[in-house]
């Protein structure tokens, strides 16, 4: 059975994704303690999908999320205008004290990591415009209702950023699935961030809350175990030794006790290496199960993003074709591709991206 999505003429966008944006600064191949430059570049888990889908897929989409009104915001929100992705619904705070000490934008250092050395992050999110949002600031009526779109995606790191935050996840869900919007969220467990505010167990009780309204659930085995309560067996402490039958035993558990999820979806990952993974994908919909190529011993360049880029493609194969096993195939294609570029979002094309799931290979286009 397809996913009742609505369809595409009576909707102005294709997605609209609600997340916090944040300045990610890279540090190249070199490390953040010690570096002298840093790139610059946009992410954030649940704006990155809303980017894969237009500048990849060339599907119209919008963000909602807000920004203190300084050079910081605007220089994020001009990285979004070339990203392509509407920036009507962001909301701008003006009473910044030019301190930060009320508002503030978020700042994202990342460095990529290589071989033995794994990528590490070190997020500056405090006080932020996006952390303060809060139920009643969005005109959803507009957004769903009079605009419309056909799929909204969010995710646990937005909801985790504050009490408001998960409170707004809530109310958007549910605004959404009032106009027949497909609703997608992204697990995304990120333990830095639930630390302060009440650790694993607080984790738990909003992602269950949240998990009530959705309709396509992604995240990986540590998301499901951690932000659902959803045991995988067979995993050890680092989340290796994946047994693919455990994993689908425990999708059957969630969808048993989540009723209201039409699809699952999720990466499939073993690190080797910074740089080596083994990759691939499984999605559960309508009682079936479907698993994307495995590609082991996939060479990476900058894993970050590499599971927004996944929903990405996930969403735009059900978008196009309605069809969980094609949908899978092209997430996990269009992650591994991601993953061989810098920064937080895609690089890839449409093309490049249906030419890996029909087998092509590297050689070199021209």
């Amino acid at each position: 059975m397809s996913l009742e999505i609505r369809p595409a003429a009576e909707c102005h966008y294709a997605n609209v994704s609600l997340g916090e944006v944040m300045l990610r600064l890279d540090p190249g191949e070199g490390r953040v303690r010690t570096a002298r430059q840093f790139r610059a570049w946009e992410g954030g888990g649940e704006y990155n999908v809303a980017r894969g889908l237009r500048k990849c897929f060339g599907l119209k989409t919008a963000v909602v999320t807000a920004f203190a009104e300084n050079e910081i915001g605007h220089l994020i929100e001009d990285f979004i205008m070339q990203g392509g992705v509407d920036t009507d619904f962001i909301q701008w705070r003006t009473d910044f004290d030019g301190l930060g000490q009320n508002v503030r934008n978020g700042l994202n250092f990342t460095e990529r990591g290589f071989g033995i050395r794994g990528a590490k992050g070190a997020v500056d999110r405090g006080h932020t415009a996006a952390s303060q949002m809060k139920p009643g600031d969005i005109d959803w009526e507009e957004i769903f209702g009079n605009r419309g779109s056909q799929w909204f995606h969010t995710g646990g790191i937005f909801a985790a950023l504050s009490t408001s935050s998960a409170e707004l996840t809530i109310e958007a869900c549910k605004a959404a699935k009032k106009h027949g919007t497909i609703v997608s969220y992204d697990l995304n467990y990120r333990p830095s961030l639930w630390k302060s505010i009440g650790g694993l167990a607080k984790a738990q009780e909003v992602n269950r809350e949240i998990a009530q309204y959705v309709d396509v659930m992604i995240g990986n085995e540590e998301d499901f175990t951690a932000c659902l309560g959803l045991e995988v067996e067979g995993v050890d402490e680092n989340l290796q030794g994946i047994e693919i039958d455990n994993f689908k035993r425990m999708i059957e558990k969630a969808v048993q006790e989540f009723p209201n999820f039409k699809a699952t979806a999720t990466t499939l990952r073993e690190v080797h290496t910074a740089t080596v993974n083994d990759w691939g994908a499984l999605c559960w919909h309508d009682g079936q199960f479907h698993e994307a190529t495995h590609r082991p011993k996939l060479e990476i360049l900058d894993r970050v993003g590499g599971g927004d880029s996944f929903a990405s493609g996930l969403i735009y194969g059900f978008l196009k074709f309605n069809d969980a096993a094609k949908a899978i195939q092209y997430g996990a294609a269009h992650g591994a591709l991601a993953m061989t570029t810098p920064g937080d979002t895609t690089m890839a094309t449409l093309a490049e991206v249906e030419k890996l799931i029909g087998g092509g290979g590297a050689r070199v286009d021209r």
